[in-house]
């Protein structure tokens, strides 16, 4: 059976840009702003505060995982943070190794974070579907993932970007699915979390060249149309129609990326009766042609 949680980290093309393991003590605080970085982190011992943009602080405990698919304005501190609003400055103490806050005495934190990046050329509208911040608690499986990077990143071994970029996927499945029941903000991982949603979603992912109408998705998810119209959009964040649409384009720009085949049979593999049908909805979509974006 299709899994759209799979194939939207699939089609986000992950990759590993570093990874940190950070030791804290005392007080301090670290700010950073991101064009849309991808942020990880798990906390191995201690505890700290994580401060997104737009939502109240988090606390995060030992063994807590926290993943921001689009970070812009990321805040991490000690417990208590202090008086003053500096950033602290983590001091490199080599082989991937930093120090932040006291520099002297034992240190009360322990984690590892890391930034990856997503080479879709479609990843902004991939992370739309996603929640914004995901913290799962007690999945020692995630610590486990991101000790795997952060030793693989650190080394030299053979075939390393590809270890990298699979364990990067397996690292995201496993968190996304880990918040599904949670009050996770509207998007893909709510909407697959409703058993109901889960089975329209998934026949819209196994079937996108079928002429869906609402009312045949409403069917599939054993749900009045009225009813289904609400819950969808309501959990996914966008209606039955717009989301259909925006995975058509998803997959029509990772085929022409890849040059797979000409516009014709791309039209024909994303659910269009004509080329010319395609190009349209494409430009509209997009704003430019299909033949343009596989040329750029």
């Amino acid at each position: 059976m299709t899994d759209p949680l799979a194939e939207v980290v699939t089609l986000l093309q992950p990759t590993a840009r570093f990874s940190k393991h950070i030791i804290g003590a005392g007080q301090w605080q670290s700010r950073r702003s991101d064009a849309g970085q991808p942020f990880y982190c798990v906390v191995l011992e201690g505890d700290c505060r994580l401060a997104l943009d737009g939502h109240a602080p988090t606390i995060l405990r030992q063994g807590d995982f926290a993943l921001i698919p689009a970070a812009f304005g990321v805040a991490m501190s000690s417990l208590v943070p202090p008086a003053t609003d500096t950033s602290s400055v983590p001091v490199a103490l080599g082989q991937g190794l930093f120090r932040i806050g006291e520099q002297e005495g034992p240190s009360d934190l322990r984690i590892l974070a890391g930034h990856c990046s997503f080479g879709s050329p479609d990843a902004a509208l991939l992370i739309s579907l996603l929640p914004e911040l995901v913290h799962v608690r007690g999945e020692p499986r995630l610590a486990l993932l991101v000790q795997l990077l952060n030793d693989e990143s650190c080394a030299q071994r053979p075939a390393r970007e590809v270890v990298l970029a699979h364990l990067l996927e397996v690292l995201l499945i496993e968190a996304l699915r880990s918040t599904a029941g949670t009050a996770a903000s509207p998007g893909l991982v709510r909407g697959l979390a409703d058993s109901r949603l889960a089975a329209a979603l998934r026949a819209m992912h196994q079937a996108p060249t079928r002429a869906w109408t609402v009312a045949d998705l409403a069917k599939e998810s054993a749900l009045s149309r009225s009813t289904f119209f609400e819950r969808f959009q309501r959990l996914v964040g966008v209606t039955p129609m717009a989301y259909l649409l925006a995975w058509r384009m998803a997959l029509a720009k990772d085929l022409l990326r890849r040059n797979d085949a000409g516009v014709a049979e791309i039209a024909e593999r994303v659910g269009y009766s004509s080329a010319s049908t395609f190009s349209v909805a494409f430009s509209r979509h997009v704003g430019k042609t299909p033949s343009r974006f596989a040329n750029e």
